[in-house]
């Protein structure tokens, strides 16, 4: 086994603390990565807290994962010791339904979904195995941590004209801005909207507009006006401007909800043109119903999309190799997390916090 170091949280109203745990030594077709960097994700806030029902404790959050490939196993081909790679959301899938033999892991119809790269496969405790969180196939713990093995399969390169500590974050908040946009065609002269302009709208923004797209940023925030012009979006609507609200009605293509907790899409649901797609990330709940006279009287689609496969996974990442695309980051040390968690819910977080996780020799 290997000895490793990481922050968790031990029930939903603790805060992260350093602990000790061990993983698996590599098999055949495994990696071994000693973590670099790890990006902080509003999910990881919302896992830790139990938001969706299904956390296991203690939960070690952090699926924005690079590293450098320490150890590989005999039976790896795509990884050669040294490589600096990447782990998202992801660590494995069931491999055999449909849509993983399609390349959709991310949609994997296995019976426990696929395998979260923390947290396990995504199930509550009492239908755990063991009914607590070790590390292995069935329970994981993530990246807010020293050192993860996962299978060559769900490794990324990072490529060299990306900054490591920059591409955690699209491992997470790249891919699952990029995968909607790629699948609904998002291209060259496309009118597109994105609600929310944090970690996932920053990264939308970017990314659609290396697509060719004419982007508009939807913020409560006057302060995301000079952000938006810094990184070259079209428009910066602020909320409550009604007459430009009303200027805006059948105009968009697609619409991107980056929005992380319920709101209201009737709102944009008028925003897009006929055949138009509104399509949510950001909140994973229940939200209010749309008004279906608007929707079917323009042949609208409102949609979600969860991640990105590993194949778009690496899309993205060399997508944005190849256009300068990065997202904007705050480097913080692992023992600054806790307050990193609190201003991430309170919205004060300027795009994406990522932990240096050099920072871990001193925990503990």
């Amino acid at each position: 086994m290997i000895d490793a170091i990481g922050y968790a949280a031990d029930n939903r109203h603790a805060m992260l603390k350093p602990q000790k745990f061990q993983c698996d030594e590599p098999g055949a077709h495994d990696v071994e990565i000693r973590i670099l960097f790890c990006g902080v994700c509003h999910s990881d806030i919302h896992q830790v807290k139990n938001e969706w029902g299904n956390t296991v404790y203690p939960c070690m959050p952090g699926h924005e994962i690079v590293g450098h490939a320490v150890r590989i196993g005999a039976s790896v081909t795509r990884i050669r010791v040294g490589d600096v790679v990447g782990v998202g959301c992801m660590i494995d899938s069931c491999r055999s339904c449909e849509a993983c033999r399609a390349g959709a892991e991310n949609y994997c119809l296995g019976p426990n979904s696929w395998l979260a790269t923390y947290n396990g496969p995504m199930k509550p405790k009492s239908k755990a195995v063991t009914g607590e969180n070790m590390y292995g196939r069935d329970n994981t713990f993530g990246g807010y941590s020293s050192a993860i093995v996962v299978r060559e399969d769900f490794v990324l390169k990072i490529p060299a004209a990306l900054k490591p500590e920059a591409a955690a974050p699209i491992l997470c908040a790249g891919v699952t801005t990029y995968s909607p946009m790629k699948h609904w065609r998002v291209g060259a002269g496309s009118k597109v909207g994105i609600l929310g302009f944090g970690g996932l709208g920053d990264m939308a923004a970017k990314l659609a507009r290396a697509m060719g797209a004419h982007v508009t940023i939807f913020s409560r925030s006057r302060e995301k006006i000079e952000e938006g012009a810094r990184i070259g979006v079209d428009h910066v609507v602020i909320e409550g401007d009604d007459e430009k609200f009303a200027r805006l009605a059948g105009t968009f293509d697609f619409i991107l909800s980056t929005i992380p907790e319920k709101h209201d899409l009737n709102r944009f649901t008028p925003m897009l043109k006929w055949n138009g797609v509104l399509v949510v990330v950001g909140a994973l709940e229940p939200m209010a119903p749309v008004n279906n006279m608007v929707v079917a009287a323009q042949r609208l689609s409102v949609a979600g999309s969860l991640i990105g496969s590993i194949a778009e996974t690496q899309e993205v990442l060399d997508f944005c190799a190849e256009h300068g695309v990065a997202p904007d980051i705050e480097m913080i040390g692992i023992e600054e997390i806790n307050h990193a968690f609190r201003r991430v819910e309170a919205g004060e977080v300027r795009f994406r916090y990522v932990i240096d996780m050099a920072t871990l020799r001193d925990a503990g």
